[in-house]
């Protein structure tokens, strides 16, 4: 099993421990520190953390649902690779969702919206250059504040909930984002919200969101492992 060296060893008992372990082992499946592949076992993990093996099992369960643990009968729990499929259509849901969240952004062009999302900006550009992770961080918290600005931050709490598989693949390519293209295109965003003008602000979400996973294929070539085979006719 791969050891999570990266996350805390202890849980806060004073909060349900479930939802704190899924988390966690979420966290490390997203960000390939528990690699595709890896075997999960029940007991070391309660062990590790503390707990029995139920919250453990329930927590298989969820990643199970949410695509990003295998459950082989007899065999153990294994972390699925990335599923092209998945990845494709958690954009294609996000551009539909998010372009319509810019546009009733763009509708109220509240001030302080504004004013947020240009600080956020600001904050991305300084992490760009040397804190890869931390940059996308703050770009799921730019989308997140347009949702919020929006009214509809339950519709982004969807997006974010099916986006797991992008996330990985996200995480693959961090150290080798454009980050300077992507902050240029939310600065487009944002000016297009300032500037009260709805269709702009669609066409400018989705010109990011199209972005953002335009290197797959060569992600998917440097790092076949990491990715189911594609099915064949």
């Amino acid at each position: 099993m791969a050891i999570l060296m990266q996350q805390p060893a202890t849980l806060d008992p004073t909060v349900p421990v479930g939802p704190q372990l899924l988390r966690v082992l979420r966290t490390a499946i997203v960000s390939n520190e528990l690699e595709p592949g890896a075997r999960l076992s029940e007991a070391e993990i309660g062990a590790r953390y503390g707990v029995s093996r139920q919250p453990v099992r329930e927590a298989f369960i969820k990643l199970a649902e949410d695509g990003l643990v295998e459950v082989r009968p007899q065999r153990g729990t294994f972390v699925r690779k990335i599923n092209i499929g998945a990845v494709l259509d958690a954009r294609f849901v996000r551009e539909a969702v998010e372009a319509d969240i810019a546009a009733a952004c763009a509708e109220r062009a509240d001030p302080a919206l504004v004013s947020e999302l240009n600080k956020q900006i600001e904050v991305q550009r300084e992490k760009a250059p040397s804190d890869p992770r931390g940059f996308i961080e703050m770009d799921d918290l730019f989308h997140r504040t347009l949702a919020d600005g929006a009214g509809h931050s339950n519709a982004w709490g969807v997006v974010d909930g099916m986006k797991s598989q992008m996330d990985r693949v996200r995480q693959l390519t961090a150290t080798r984002l454009p980050t300077d293209h992507l902050i240029k295109q939310h600065e487009a965003i944002v000016e297009a919200i300032a500037m009260n003008d709805p269709a702009a602000a669609k066409l400018a979400l989705r010109a990011h969101l199209k972005m953002i996973l335009a290197d797959l294929p060569a992600i998917q070539e440097a790092c076949p492992q990491y990715f189911e085979p594609r099915a064949t006719a």
